[in-house]
């Protein structure tokens, strides 16, 4: 496996609001100095739907020695909305390319579900709430499939005119992209949990085996006892109308060594099926903080690897001590090799 990497996010809109707030550049230098020096990744995965947060943090990431994967991640764009920003996108990414920075370039993320007019549903709620109605969804699924297709046959060509470095696209099953246009075939659906244990290995064997270059853009699972059963699920969390955590939904049980063995068993995998690239999910979920109060403990629904304190600082968990060891053995194994 060429990158063990990390998802960082910069701020998914949502409500109003975003999910990285407050949005603090020397803290977020900090952080990706910790995802280089201590968890010793090769690279981060750089999400969210603001650009000059991407296009900042970026720049934080290649003075920390990181390669970029520049990840846009919107919410609520339409399809002509969506075009300009991965456009703008693109450019922002090869000013750093032609700076030296190590950049992959994603022509998006999941944008069925997080774009306007891809799939059935006013907003990214409604479209959610499709996903649980296994009728209506593959009644939606083709229409979504070749629009998504079509989508992105238009936008690849366009961001070869702006970016000359490698192109993906971080998709989700329903998609079923083309990835001839693609210099990378990407996927955010990197969980293994009970729905699909059984297939996964073959299902790893086919992503591997298209004949290019594997990244999986997103993989972990939460903090509570039970989560690697559930991990690709929802977390159990209800938001209130500013899009702020409110209540989790659930009684939940902390249990961090469960997410750490998750994530590390997961690395195996990947190393073991010849990804080339896995980012694990995520960093720090800053809209997800620790409390007092067992029943409005959110990080419990959190797939950070630092607990996120309410004064905004965070500690480490499990997760992240586990990483760390895993990246410092895998980088003295590259040094000695």
């Amino acid at each position: 496996m060429r990158v063990f990497g990390m998802n960082y996010d910069t701020g998914f809109v949502s409500a109003g609001s975003t999910t990285h707030e407050p949005f603090d550049p020397e803290t977020v230098r900090h952080d990706l100095r910790v995802i280089r020096d201590e968890l010793h990744c090769d690279a981060v995965r750089i999400t969210g739907g603001v650009q000059d947060r991407l296009e900042l943090t970026a720049r934080l990431a290649t003075e920390a020695g990181l390669e970029v994967w520049y990840s846009p991640f919107t919410n609520g764009l339409d399809r002509d909305e969506l075009m300009a920003f991965l456009l703008d996108g693109a450019e922002r990414a090869e000013r750093l390319r032609r700076g030296g920075t190590s950049v992959v370039y994603l022509t998006g993320s999941e944008i069925s579900l997080v774009t306007d007019g891809f799939l059935p549903g006013r907003d990214l709620v409604e479209r959610m709430a499709l996903c649980t109605d296994p009728v209506r969804m593959r009644e939606a699924v083709p229409a979504a499939r070749a629009a998504v297709r079509g989508f992105l046959a238009e936008v690849v060509p366009a961001v070869r005119e702006r970016f000359g470095g490698l192109v993906g696209y971080a998709s989700i099953p329903l998609e079923d992209v083309d990835w001839a246009p693609f210099d990378i075939s990407a996927s955010d659906a990197g969980y293994r949990d009970a729905t699909n244990a059984a297939v996964f290995p073959q299902t790893l064997a086919a992503a591997v085996g298209r004949g290019k270059p594997y990244a999986v853009t997103e993989f972990g699972c939460c903090t509570f006892r039970g989560a690697a059963d559930v991990a690709g699920a929802t977390e159990p969390v209800r938001y209130d109308e500013h899009g702020r955590a409110a209540q989790l939904t659930t009684e939940l049980e902390r249990d961090e060594q469960g997410q750490a063995r998750y994530l590390l068993d997961l690395l195996r995998d990947y190393e073991r099926g010849g990804v080339e690239a896995a980012f694990v999910y995520t960093f720090a979920n800053r809209h997800l903080p620790t409390t007092e109060d067992p029943a409005h403990d959110y990080d419990l629904a959190a797939r950070g690897i630092v607990r996120v304190l309410p004064d905004g600082s965070w500690t480490p968990k499990a997760a992240f001590h586990a990483l760390a060891e895993y990246g410092r053995i895998r980088a003295q194994t590259s040094t000695c090799s």
